[in-house]
């Protein structure tokens, strides 16, 4: 790669005076443009050394490779004078030129606490509706499954009631997730959530307190409540720690922050919260039984659309009421989560008819691995990969979303959990309206896939635009050339794993740019263990500072790039250790490094490691070995030679 050239090319597609800043990572460069609009993405697109582009948070990233990334971004900052910049900078610079959107903001707050504690809310959701398969009537006959098979019933029992304890103290999962968006200690935040459900406050009694009546009230399976007794806790907190003299601050900080911010909320805070809590849930309620199956069409048709704006980060708070109270036998249920489904659904059948019409190799890749995330639940890779790059797809797939959601509203199908919102969300619908869940999909997939189609085969240059003719080559450069490759030194091969943990295939890494196997084919391993060995005999090529990576060209001719965790690049080298340096030759098994699982995970981050083979287009095939668990060691990539 000439990488003078690449920072050229880069700087002529985004504009010389378009660039704010610049950073980059193991395998992309990373920009704050001034306006996105004035890119050349037709030149980035076509050049052969930029194996992709997208944008999020406010960062326009292009990816180059692991290597050849720092090469050109050197260039990229000598030609442009821009100031070198770490990933963090570039944040700080991205968000400088962000205007203030207060309900932006309060939905990213939402988001912030409620996404940790789903995985809690998916087992107890999945649970109830496990239990509610066993107990409903007329699924297989007259009688509910427990009826059928009393052996079961102290089951359905036990299962019930694990279910039913996420539910029943959610206030305590929200309290200690909200302590830690908050900066208050998330163990007073826990202590919060404790006192406002304990056994002890009994519905209809009072105390007595200087002759003013409190209510005992209960605040089992309540949000609102205990985002605001929190958000007083930490206020509370942070002004006592700063005032108190430190001999006695950890004694009487938590003291008084947990008896005051108690005293305010089972006086104030608690009933008024409760109140807006009712009013919120039964306004949706009133909504969705007014509106009916219309009201569901709508929200399908618009969905996919919302997803764009980020507001549907705010949705898993208002789903947690929906559940909770058809749980305690009011409501409908979440039809949310069923209009979710039917939209992604239906972007992924779209991104399926693209696959089936495109002739370019690199969107086939795209477009089939990005399809299956959609119909699993991810649909970011189909949105922005692929449906809004090309427009109609994305508007066909919108209606067909509309239409099954219209129909699902018109079947009165409802999830009774929380779950991944796709094919497999019929684990999260309530079990009398499963089939008509898995019809509405269908409905979904179909008529995404097949108006997508239609259109995409009558306006056929839309996604195969004629290709522009090249120059013609002297015939000394095709011969050099067709030699070159006849000596690309490139074998068949295995690549084993450099980690102990489970495999999983690139689909399911929560980073797009290797989820859609833009950098190349390979594998994913969710690690059990932070020692990282060498997967083959070969040569390290790049070892980064933040040693949360590694370049490896095998003895064989394969480029492997090894990458620990999404992100970790913001650490800095931080919870890793690195025993290789650039050049070194290295025996399969040898280790290469260490990372501390636990603490990464402390930090916010995904340890998922990647292992993508960067040169993919040199072999006939690379491919995941189907296993489950792997130890170092273990076959995990196949490759092919041509």
């Amino acid at each position: 790669m000439d990488h003078k050239k690449v920072a050229k090319d880069v700087i002529a597609a985004v504009g010389r005076d378009n660039m704010v800043g610049a950073a980059h990572c193991a395998t992309r460069l990373r920009l704050v443009l001034k306006d996105d609009n004035n890119i050349d993405q037709a030149a980035l697109d076509n050049n052969p050394d930029v194996k992709g582009t997208f944008k999020t948070n406010g960062q326009y990233q292009i990816i180059i490779g692991p290597g050849d990334v720092n090469f050109v971004y050197d260039e990229l900052i000598k030609d442009t004078g821009l100031k070198e910049a770490s990933t963090e900078d570039l944040k700080k610079i991205a968000e400088q030129g962000k205007k203030f959107n207060p309900i932006m903001a309060f939905i990213k707050l939402l988001s912030d606490i409620f996404v940790p504690i789903i995985p809690a809310l998916v087992a107890g959701g999945l649970l109830m509706a496990l239990n509610n398969f066993l107990t409903s009537k007329g699924l297989f006959g007259p009688q509910a499954i427990v009826e059928m098979n009393p052996a079961i019933k102290g089951l359905s029992s036990m299962i019930q009631l694990m279910s039913a304890a996420p539910f029943i103290f959610m206030p305590i999962l929200v309290a200690i997730s909200a302590a830690k968006r908050f900066g208050a200690n998330q163990y007073l935040g826990a202590a919060i959530g404790m006192i406002m459900t304990s056994p002890d406050l009994l519905a209809g009694k009072s105390w007595d307190i200087f002759g003013m009546q409190v209510m005992q009230n209960n605040y089992y399976y309540q949000v609102i409540p205990v985002l605001a007794a929190v958000w007083i806790l930490s206020v509370l907190e942070k002004w006592l720690h700063k005032r108190l003299p430190s001999a006695v601050d950890f004694t009487f900080t938590p003291l008084i922050a947990v008896m005051l911010t108690g005293f305010l909320t089972f006086t104030i805070v608690g009933p008024a919260m409760k109140t807006l809590s009712d009013w919120v849930t039964n306004g949706i309620v009133w909504l969705y039984d007014t509106t009916s199956f219309i009201g569901m069409g709508i929200f399908g048709l618009t969905y996919s659309a919302i997803v764009l704006t980020g507001l549907h980060q705010s949705f898993p708070a208002i789903e947690t009421q929906l559940i909770t109270a058809f749980s305690n036998g009011k409501g409908a249920g979440d039809f949310i989560f069923v209009v979710a489904s039917m939209a992604n659904v239906a972007q992924g059948a779209a991104t399926f008819a693209v696959w089936a019409l495109t002739k370019d190799k690199k969107m086939k890749g795209l477009a089939s691995s990005a399809g299956v995330s959609a119909l699993l639940g991810i649909t970011e890779p189909a949105l922005f990969g692929v449906n809004l790059k090309y427009k109609f797809p994305f508007f066909c797939a919108l209606i067909g979303s509309g239409i099954a959601a219209m129909f699902a509203g018109l079947m009165h199908v409802i999830a009774v959990s929380l779950g991944s919102a796709g094919f497999l969300g019929f684990l999260s619908i309530n079990a009398s309206s499963i089939p008509m869940y898995i019809v509405a999909e269908l409905i979904a997939f179909a008529v995404a896939f097949a108006l997508t189609f239609i259109y995409g085969k009558s306006h056929s240059q839309l996604l195969n635009p004629a290709p522009v003719a090249a120059p013609s080559e002297p015939k000394e450069v095709k011969e050099a050339k067709t030699e070159a490759k006849k000596v690309s030194g490139v074998e068949n091969q295995v690549v084993d794993s450099p980690v102990d943990g489970e495999s999983i295939d690139l689909s399911q890494v929560n980073d797009q740019v290797f989820s859609t196997k833009m950098m190349g084919d390979g594998a994913a391993v969710v690690p059990a263990d932070g020692t990282i060995y060498a997967p083959a005999d070969g040569e390290i090529t790049v070892a980064y500072e933040t040693k949360h990576a590694y370049g490896i060209k095998t003895d064989q001719g394969a480029e492997v790039l090894i990458h620990v965790g999404i992100d970790t690049v913001n650490l800095k080298g931080q919870h890793f250790t690195s025993n290789v340096t650039q050049g070194q030759k290295i025996k399969k098994g040898d280790v290469l490094g260490t990372a501390d699982l636990e603490a990464i995970k402390q930090a916010g981050y995904d340890t998922t490691v990647m292992v993508i083979v960067t040169n993919t287009m040199n072999y006939e095939s690379v491919e995941r070995i189907d296993v489950d668990e792997v130890k170092h060691g273990d076959n995990l990539i196949a490759i092919t030679a041509e």
